[in-house]
């Protein structure tokens, strides 16, 4: 029995500009106070030089994500408030003041996707036309819900939709008006694992990865949200106003087994159409497989068939390629992307040199250098090295770490997991390297003692030190919150890549959305790190992971669903990925680590704009049959295919895959001496207009459209283009290549990328 697991890898305040000493109307600059809040530095630190500095050092970074350039940042302020009052007063123009008091800190990847802007909901936004998703009904299979939590208060919702047809169990569990259903299933587990402890046996969350997930697709506006401590400003989901439910098929790991197993994960399913969701959001997949051995692929075909839109996570097993999983193709399959928020905490060495890390964790006990010591050095008698080094439990010795910061190598294992580890052996503080070169992503977590994540390279620059230093020492900043991330959005390196291993010819993932550093509602019936040693509790958590980016665009959908209700799933898909975007700021979407260019295998369409796809003017539409056609072209005989259909259907077995109508183009194959021609259909869901189509040609590939113009008169009518591909070389070639179809009236711009993987003799 297959199994699956949850893709999530393991200051915030208010900014208010005040204007003193204002000159007249018609002056060009005026005096300004930017209120940040509070600092959480130790009175103990007040006094310090080095404290001043990085608070001045804090202010000059937030203005320049402003301004434009650090210079300019610190010519505009003259006074740095850097005691208990976090803030600073700067003279600037009026236009850079309102920007800066239109940065009220929220949970921000909303924000960061266009459905707000300065400081109220956007008139032409998604949120707005789609009344936030109300009544929608959008539903999770994860690891249940904490249903106390305010993202799922029911105050000033009417009745439940009279089509629900879904029920509440229970077990130490109460639905009301928004968390309309919650069951659990888990007899697939309990098979193969041994039964469950009563307590655990119920929809509530134990994990806090299913309250996460579900609270930021349709979670409730949250003003005043908090992450031990730091206040993280509204939270909300991206149909805040929908009704969700709760189907929890993942439960503890024992041993090698898995959390969510195949037959839980098939009857979840089975409910969830029973109970009529309307969309159903699954941040878990296993390995990649044949579509009739993945339960998440048979679930979904059956929730497609009857209107139910089904999106899943990409996997965070990147950035390798062909690591995506659930690539069947009546998905949407999410990869994850970075946001322009930044959790920042700063390792000073003292050789001066300061080392830009991640963490939400709090600040050390004093505002000093402090010895450091490579984990391996610190190694109990009976640990290994290489264990030591990823700070496993109990390969620490107390001896050599109690007073000091370690450093630890990242690895597999669970991060918050490595600072506990710490802790209990007697460290004041953990700085996490990333092991993998050119793994230049960080990413923030609420560790239980003082920590900082930093990337690969400056994590080499650290080891260079402890290798070089004697008495090596150095001091943790405490965290603080960074809006303006210029190299936003770039694909997490976590993020699983392309190609399809299943079907070479569909291209996965299809889109990317937010998945770093994500806060959103937490169950308070676990502790952040899973382990019992430690108690905090905390109402919103951050954690990172195509889990995360998921649910953002399952909460779009919902929004689509309430705007657009007679379009099909694959209409939503196609609206969804050919108004992407794979540039940001006129730049191409990148990786971390060194400046490499993205392609189509790490984003798909490119990175999630809700706002224009609401009206997409074209979309590539299917329905049962063409899913029915596509399994078929994939060989699968009779006898299986009448599992998926009603038994009408007679199989063509000479479909040709290249012409499965999906919103991205792909070619496994080029025939080198010879042309290959691709079929697609467009459908206008628009206004009348005349489309003209344009080509970026993949490198070495020569590419036409026939038509190149098509003429729609009336929503609904449907017309084909033929897409012809002529390789430019008569030579074998297994490199991948890219370029994009964009279909455009002047208002709406279709955009379809196009891959051809290789190139055959």
């Amino acid at each position: 029995m297959a199994s699956f697991k949850f893709h999530a890898s393991t200051a915030l305040s208010y900014v208010l500009c005040l204007c003193l000493l204002c000159s007249p109307a018609l002056a060009i600059k005026r005096a300004y106070v930017v209120y940040l809040g509070e600092h959480s530095h130790q009175d103990s630190d007040l006094y310090s030089a080095e404290l001043k500095q990085r608070v001045a050092d804090s202010h000059h970074q937030f203005l320049a994500s402003s301004l434009g350039s650090k210079q300019r940042a610190r010519e505009a302020i003259y006074n740095s408030y850097h005691n208990h009052i976090n803030g600073f007063a700067a003279v600037l123009e009026e236009e850079d003041a309102a920007k800066i008091a239109r940065k009220k800190h929220t949970t921000n990847s909303w924000e960061f996707l266009n459905m707000n802007a300065e400081g109220f909901i956007r008139r032409d936004s998604l949120w707005k036309q789609a009344n936030f998703g109300e009544d929608i009904i959008i539903a999770n299979l994860d690891t249940g819900v904490w249903p106390d939590s305010k993202s799922f208060s029911d105050e000033g919702y009417g009745p439940i939709p009279a089509k629900w047809r879904g029920t509440c169990d229970k077990t130490k569990i109460s639905c009301n008006k928004k968390l309309i259903g919650a069951r659990y299933f888990s007899k697939g587990y309990e098979e193969i694992s041994g039964k469950l402890n009563a307590s655990v046996k119920t929809p509530v969350d134990h994990e806090g990865h299913g309250t996460h997930t579900l609270s930021t697709l349709g979670g409730n506006f949250v003003h005043g949200a908090k992450v031990f401590g730091f206040n993280a400003g509204t939270a909300k989901g991206g149909s805040p106003r929908a009704r969700v439910a709760s189907y929890k098929v993942c439960w503890p790991p024992v041993g090698k087994n898995g959390e969510c197993f195949d037959s839980d994960i098939l009857e979840a399913f089975d409910w969830a159409i029973h109970d009529q969701v309307d969309v159903l959001s699954l941040s878990i997949g296993g390995m990649p497989t044949a579509y009739f051995n993945d339960a998440a692929a048979i679930g979904a075909f059956h929730a497609v068939k009857k209107g139910i839109v089904v999106i899943c996570s990409a996997g965070n097993e990147g950035p390798g390629e062909g690591t995506v999983t659930n690539v069947a193709p009546w998905i949407i399959t999410v990869g994850a992307s970075t946001i322009s928020r930044e959790f920042l905490s700063y390792v000073k060495l003292r050789n001066g040199k300061l080392l830009k890390g991640a963490s939400l964790s709090g600040p050390l006990s004093m505002m000093k250098f402090y010895p450091l010591i490579n984990a391996a050095d610190a190694k109990a008698v009976n640990a290994s090295v290489d264990k030591a080094l990823l700070c496993e439990a109990e390969t620490l010795d107390p001896n050599k770490v109690k007073g000091k910061i370690v450093v630890c190598l990242r690895g597999e294992n669970d991060r918050v997991a490595k600072s506990l580890n710490a802790y209990h052996a007697g460290a004041v503080g953990m700085i996490l390297c990333n092991n993998e070169e050119n793994a230049n992503d960080i990413s923030a977590d609420a560790h239980i003692i003082a920590a900082s994540h930093l990337t690969y390279d400056d994590g080499q620059i650290l080891y260079a030190y402890l290798n070089s230093t004697k008495y090596p020492a150095g001091y943790i900043t405490p965290p603080s919150s960074h809006l303006g991330q210029l190299r936003a959005p770039s694909m997490a390196v976590f993020s699983s890549r392309g190609p399809n291993t299943v079907t070479p010819d569909i291209l996965k993932p299809d889109i990317t959305a937010p998945g770093v550093d994500i806060i959103a509602a937490f169950s308070e019936e676990v502790y952040p790190d899973g382990h019992e040693t430690d108690h905090r509790v905390t109402p919103f958590n951050i954690e990172s992971g195509t889990s995360m980016a998921c649910p953002h665009v399952s909460g779009v959908v919902g929004l689509l669903k309430k705007i657009h209700p007679g379009w099909s799933a694959a209409a939503i898909k196609s609206a969804i990925i050919t108004t992407a975007t794979t540039r940001d700021n006129f730049r191409r979407l990148i990786l971390s680590g060194p400046r490499k260019e993205a392609t189509p295998f790490d984003y798909g369409g490119g990175h999630i704009q809700p706002n224009l796809a609401m009206d997409p003017g074209l979309v590539y539409d299917l329905n049962v049959d063409d899913y029915l056609n596509f399994l078929c072209g994939m060989g699968y005989n009779s006898t299986v295919m009448k599992t998926f259909s009603d038994g009408s259907y007679n199989c063509h077995h000479k479909y040709n895959l290249l012409n499965f109508n999906y919103p991205s183009i792909t070619v496994g194959k080029l025939s080198a001496d010879g042309t290959t021609t691709v079929l697609r259909t467009l459908k206008n869901v628009g206004t009348p207009g005349t489309y003209r189509a344009r080509v970026l040609q993949p490198q070495g590939v020569s590419v036409s459209v026939l038509p190149s113009t098509l003429t729609f008169d009336k929503i609904g009518q449907e017309k084909s283009f033929e897409l012809i591909l002529e390789p430019k070389i008569t030579k074998e070639s297994n490199n991948s290549v890219f370029g994009e179809l964009l279909w455009s009236d002047g208002k709406h711009n279709v955009r379809s990328p196009i891959v051809v993987s290789s190139i055959v003799a």
